[in-house]
């Protein structure tokens, strides 16, 4: 008989090429995958439920309680001075002539609303509740918790109950040192939280022996390897879409617009460039920032920036790259540590890279020849390995043979098998 299984993720699960992978190999080995992240109202055509064509099922919980909407309503009219002094008046009215206790309270609340963050907390307060009321709406024999934010729901639904369930951890980003985490918090929770995991899943070996050092164990290790390209997938005309030559060679940046990427040193490399036009492809919390950068240093003409692309359609745009950018800042362990995702695409599109010197991704890239390493805290270091990849184009186009073929290593073909294996020693059955 088939297992069920419970995923979580806390995102909307539009562009998560990770889960995407896990759940579809999951649906593959004949297991019934359910998995369970975030609806967001202002997200245009996004479904509460989808049945995936992979085989999984996808379930959107509600961000916001019905409450929160009606409070947020009336917050909103209030930013109108007109409704304000209305709203203030009715509050007169009622505080003279009726429960004045209970409307001073009502006042109290909305004003907190306004000024704290107890807006924030209400909000994820409400979706996980609802992500774990609906992990206990089925009979599941497995729950998998993708990162810590929803590592409690795993929890409460998997061991919170007469009949235990096994419950996998996959740790996506190491939790005890990440920027925008610098509480001990996190580490806490995550030590006290792991004594009720059957099993932990991280990145790569540098992650795992992390772990080992930390809690005492060695955990499982997934790469966040992509799937195998269509070789004769289309290619989209970049060139055209940003109105360029065709003869302009692209250095493309592809993923999230974060602090901590070394993506303002790409912006002040870029006037070092010898040619060709910097790429980037993807949003995120610092885009205006660089776009900022970009028109203060006067590189319009030389910095380009799209929008991010769906998952499906990204090898589409890579592959107009004449070499990919990877080069995250060494600000915390997990960025140290890390063998991204975006790194393997570039591979599987043949386009080489420059990329920083941190051991996971030295080791791919300088193993099998498809780039050059630098500091990627240097932007002039970073341009000095883009001229010399355009000067000396022989180089770089066995860089992008090497890429080609190191992809067929690189695949979650490949992985894959390292991943259902888990669920298999915990008692799965293959298909």
């Amino acid at each position: 008989m088939k297992k069920n299984i419970c995923m979580y993720v806390w995102n909307h699960f539009t562009n998560d090429a990770r889960v995407m992978r896990e759940c579809t190999a999951l649906s593959e080995k004949g297991y019934t995958v359910d998995l369970i992240c975030i609806h967001d109202p202002s997200i245009k055509d996004l479904k509460r439920y989808e049945e995936m064509n992979d085989g999984f099922h996808v379930y959107r919980v509600k961000r916001f309680p019905q409450w929160l909407v009606l409070f947020q309503t009336i917050i909103k009219l209030l930013k109108s001075k007109k409704y304000l002094l209305v709203f203030i008046f009715l509050i007169w009215i009622l505080s003279v002539y009726y429960q004045p206790l209970y409307t001073s309270i009502v006042t109290i609340f909305l004003i907190l609303l306004l000024k704290t963050k107890i807006k924030t907390l209400i909000i994820r307060g409400s979706i996980l509740c609802r992500m774990i009321l609906k992990g206990f709406n089925n009979k599941y024999d497995f729950y998998h918790s993708n990162d810590l934010n929803t590592l409690l729901q795993g929890v409460i639904c998997s061991k919170f109950r007469l009949n235990k369930k096994k419950l996998i951890y996959d740790s996506h980003e190491v939790q005890t040192s990440r920027t925008g985490y610098d509480s001990k918090f996190y580490g806490v929770m995550e030590s006290f939280l792991l004594r009720f995991v059957d099993q932990m899943i991280v990145e790569n070996h540098t992650r795992a022996e992390y772990n080992k050092n930390l809690y005492g164990f060695y955990p499982k290790v997934v790469h966040n390897y992509p799937f195998v390209q269509n070789k004769s997938l289309d290619q989209v005309n970049l060139h055209k879409i940003l109105g360029i030559s065709a003869k302009e060679k692209i250095l493309l940046y592809q993923g999230g617009i974060q602090t901590g990427r070394g993506l303002e040193n790409l912006v002040k490399a870029a006037p070092y460039f010898t040619e060709g036009i910097l790429v980037f492809i993807g949003d995120g919390r610092i885009k205006n920032e660089l776009i900022q950068l970009t028109e203060e240093m006067e590189l319009s003409h030389k910095v380009k920036f799209l929008p991010k692309v769906p998952l499906a359609d990204l090898p589409k745009y890579t592959k107009n790259a004449y070499l990919g950018f990877q080069v995250l800042n060494n600000v915390c362990f997990n960025h140290y540590s890390a063998s991204s995702n975006k790194l393997f695409e570039y591979l599987m599109s043949g386009v080489p890279v420059v990329a920083c010197n941190f051991p996971e991704i030295k080791k791919v890239v300088e193993g099998n020849k498809v780039g050059m390493c630098i500091d990627s805290h240097d932007h002039e270091d970073i341009a000095k390995a883009v001229n010399y990849m355009i000067e000396h184009p022989e180089k770089t186009a066995e860089f992008s043979k090497n890429a080609s073929e190191a992809s067929n290593q690189y695949n979650w073909e490949n992985e894959k098998e390292n991943f259902t294996r888990i669920y298999e020693s915990l008692g799965g059955e293959t298909a």
